[in-house]
């Protein structure tokens, strides 16, 4: 059977835990804050604090043996980077590590790391492949806390980059894809409209009029988004 090491049990990294939990493979989480352990001990096969920057206790703790790590530490660049090299060199054949950037990603390549993941893109990607099929989720429950709407955008917002919204800054919301229609002009002179979407737009993408966001974050900050 193949064996899981879990470092980091923020929302991902929990979640992650749980779904190889639930499919009977062996899992050890590991997080320093002892609340997070509790919470999932009973899920996994073992649920340990620790600090895992500490190379000593991670070799203590026979990582080696482990066929995959994941790696989702939620705050800290530095200490996911240092982790991951612990691990490579610890001997761990599979190290998976959530990146928060691309400059964060390219580090964690250099020190070894075998995949890099990012959630919040990789949730877009799969959600546009689902919104390209006949059935439309108005919504999307990720945690007790938090989740993923469509909505069409308010025409306040509209005609503004994302970059002059700072719907992160103010909301701690990600626009995570845009759905729009633009016109197509067809041989008879006619207009149809085609339908585009873009995955993780950046900070110069403009809300066009008639968009639909696709938005993660909080239910409560999700909330106050719906009432602009």
């Amino acid at each position: 059977m193949r064996q899981f090491v879990v470092i980091g049990l923020g929302r991902f990294g929990s979640s992650i835990a749980q779904a190889l939990g639930a499919k009977n493979f062996e899992v050890l989480a590991i997080d320093v804050d002892e609340k997070k352990v509790k919470k999932i001990e009973g899920v996994v096969s073992q649920a340990i604090v620790l600090n895992a920057t500490d190379d000593k206790a991670l070799k203590e703790l026979g990582i080696a043996e482990f066929d995959t790590a994941i790696v989702s530490m939620g705050e800290t660049i530095e200490d996911s980077i240092m982790i991951t090299l612990t691990l490579k060199e610890l001997g761990v054949k599979q190290v998976i590590v959530k990146a928060q950037n691309e400059l964060h990603s390219k580090i964690l390549r250099k020190v070894g790391a075998d995949r890099i993941i990012f959630p919040e893109r990789e949730m877009a990607e799969k959600l546009a492949e689902s919104l390209a099929s006949p059935k439309i989720f108005d919504f999307i429950e990720l945690s007790e806390t938090h989740g993923i709407i469509e909505m069409v955008a308010p025409k306040k917002i509209a005609n503004k980059t994302l970059s002059e919204l700072g719907l992160r800054t103010k909301y701690k919301v990600s626009v995570i894809a845009i759905r729009r229609k633009l016109p197509v002009s067809q041989p008879d002179g006619s207009t149809d409209f085609k339908e585009e979407i873009v995955i993780g737009p950046g900070p110069d993408d403009e809300i066009i009029a008639g968009d639909v966001l696709i938005l993660l974050g909080k239910n409560t900050n999700l909330d106050k988004i719906e009432k602009l």
